[in-house]
């Protein structure tokens, strides 16, 4: 397992069940994190304003506010990492979550473990987006270009709005141009973790990739789906 960096990353858990919430925060902290525990959505939303985290882990179903209330009015002012934690196993809760915004989605029940690994691929994504703009130079790629420091793509003057998770999967897309990328190589190479056959994280970035790209009127190329082997950005027209 890859060491967390030296200094403590900031958590804060919002989770209203008690020893749910207790066995996070006592975990985390063995583990080397400074976390910081609430148990309703109001209170965790007005800590998420007032103070610097690194990652928010945030249950759905919160007494007062739920997490995705929480999460669009989180939004709309910080990009703090948000790592999504429900027993809803719905696919419309995960889409929901992700639309407004959620870097992940962990469903419970989870282990310790799991939840460890996907924090530290949060931090990791993290830090390589934060590399110096000498480092990340701004990708043209057609009519879409492509803005490392603001983790988006613009065409025109109009920004996509992307995560720095779908940001990161079109960005490694457009540098492979043309050449399909296996799931595998998606979610070891950009999500930062191993790829488990349940786990539609990556299918969801991708579903929304190509709703934001087509809202800002995008079509020139287009994140394909080839079956059996993974995804390609190509021209929209180009048969597979």
């Amino acid at each position: 397992m890859t060491p967390v960096p030296a200094a403590q990353p900031r958590i804060l858990s919002i989770e209203d069940d008690p020893v749910l919430g207790a066995y996070v925060h006592e975990h985390l902290g063995r583990s080397g994190f400074q976390v910081t525990w609430c148990q309703n959505g109001q209170e965790g939303l007005s800590i998420a304003r007032r103070q610097p985290f690194d990652v928010v882990l945030m249950d759905i179903l919160l007494p007062g506010m739920d997490g995705l209330n929480v999460l669009t009015q989180l939004r709309q002012s910080h990009s703090t990492p948000v790592l999504l934690m429900s027993a809803l196993g719905a696919e419309a809760d995960r889409i929901s979550g992700f639309r407004l915004g959620a870097d992940d989605y962990l469903p419970k029940p989870f282990s310790m473990a799991e939840l460890h690994v996907r924090i530290e691929a949060i931090l990791r994504r993290v830090a390589l987006d934060r590399r110096p703009a000498s480092l990340a130079a701004p990708v043209a790629a057609g009519t879409l270009r492509f803005d490392d420091e603001r983790c988006d793509v613009l065409f025109g003057e109009q920004a996509a709005g992307l995560t720095r998770s779908e940001f990161r999967l079109l960005e490694t897309l457009n540098r492979n141009d043309e050449e399909v990328l296996s799931k595998a190589f998606l979610y070891q190479h950009v999500l930062q973790r191993g790829y488990a056959a349940h786990d539609r994280s990556l299918d969801m970035h991708i579903s929304q990739i190509r709703r934001k790209l087509k809202a800002i009127g995008y079509t020139e190329r287009e994140v394909r789906t080839v079956w059996g082997k993974g995804y390609v950005l190509s021209a929209a027209d180009e048969t597979l």
